[in-house]
């Protein structure tokens, strides 16, 4: 062989290992940094329950795991009463967006449909303390709302209403697997899994499959649910596909209730809904009110 034809496959052996090595590094890159793909958290409180003229009480609620330091972390809360008395509440579980400050509108309806509202920022998000979140930390973080509105606001889990928006609908469904003793569950505007929200355009020569940690497997959990379920999705969301809650819908047991709202996208649901989503939320409500109850602790 002559030196140009050696060169030539030193050359290609060269290209080679550079594509395998970025290749690689691509693989490694979004193994340990997906969560970044995910999450979006905003330090910015915009707005409080006041702007709306909505009573509130911050809250701050401790989170079993430590921080780095070993300083125990806390998450930012609203708690926003109900008019009169107080029946059912809402734990508000929002998405991978913003905080709880732009969430705010669907706490207002809400307490319109005759509800409590605890709203609560995941680790990383607003006020609240800690890391950049995963999946697992979200979920720790939703676990310890439950069991602050348990413990120590005392309410009947009965009375309590999982209510979460896109991936914190996916929140609310693990949430609620491990309390079936909840009294109902409203995913708006969420998706099946994690994988089907993948763009196969964006990551086509990655093994997603094998990749994949933050899995937010909706659709498998769905199907072990306890409790009444409404599920509400626009018909315009271009974010995550209608088609999606229907597939849910389908897979959860009775008793269950899906609202398409024509013509609604991903955030805009209770805008376009307007008295029909209201009403749907109160129909809701009286549904949780008709189902047995265990009497109220002291």
């Amino acid at each position: 062989m002559n030196r140009v034809g050696s060169l030539s496959i030193k050359a290609i052996i060269g290209s080679l290992l550079a594509v395998v090595v970025a290749y690689g590094s691509a693989c490694t890159f979004l193994f340990l940094r997906q969560n970044h793909f995910i999450f979006f958290p905003s330090k910015t409180i915009a707005a409080t329950p006041s702007d709306l003229n909505l009573p509130y009480e911050e809250v701050w609620l401790p989170v079993p795991s430590s921080g780095q330091n070993g300083t125990p972390e806390q998450l930012h809360g609203w708690w926003i009463p109900a008019n009169g008395t107080q029946q059912n509440v809402v734990l508000h579980l929002h998405g991978n967006g913003s905080n709880i400050s732009g969430n705010l509108s669907q706490a207002l309806r809400f307490h319109q449909a005759g509800f409590a509202v605890l709203m609560v920022d995941y680790r990383g998000y607003g006020r609240s303390q800690g890391a950049f979140p995963t999946e697992a930390s979200v979920y720790e973080d939703a676990k310890a709302a439950w069991d602050y509105l348990v413990q120590q606001r005392v309410i009947a889990s009965e009375r309590l209403v999982l209510f979460g928006h896109s991936l914190g609908g996916a929140i609310a469904i693990d949430l609620a697997i491990d309390h079936p003793e909840a009294g109902g569950l409203i995913v708006q505007s969420s998706f099946t899994s994690m994988q089907s929200m993948v763009n196969p355009a964006r990551f086509w020569m990655l093994p997603i499959d094998w990749l994949l940690t933050q899995r937010f497997d909706s659709l498998t959990k769905v199907r072990s649910l306890r409790m009444p379920l409404l599920y509400i999705h626009g018909t315009a969301d271009a974010k995550v596909p209608s088609s999606m809650s229907e597939a849910l819908f389908a897979a959860s047991p009775q008793p269950k209730q899906l609202l398409l709202v024509a013509g609604a996208t991903h955030n805009d649901v209770a805008e376009f809904g307007g008295a029909e989503y209201l009403q749907t939320l109160k129909q809701f409500s009286q549904q949780i009110d008709r189902k047995p109850q265990k009497p109220m602790r002291p």
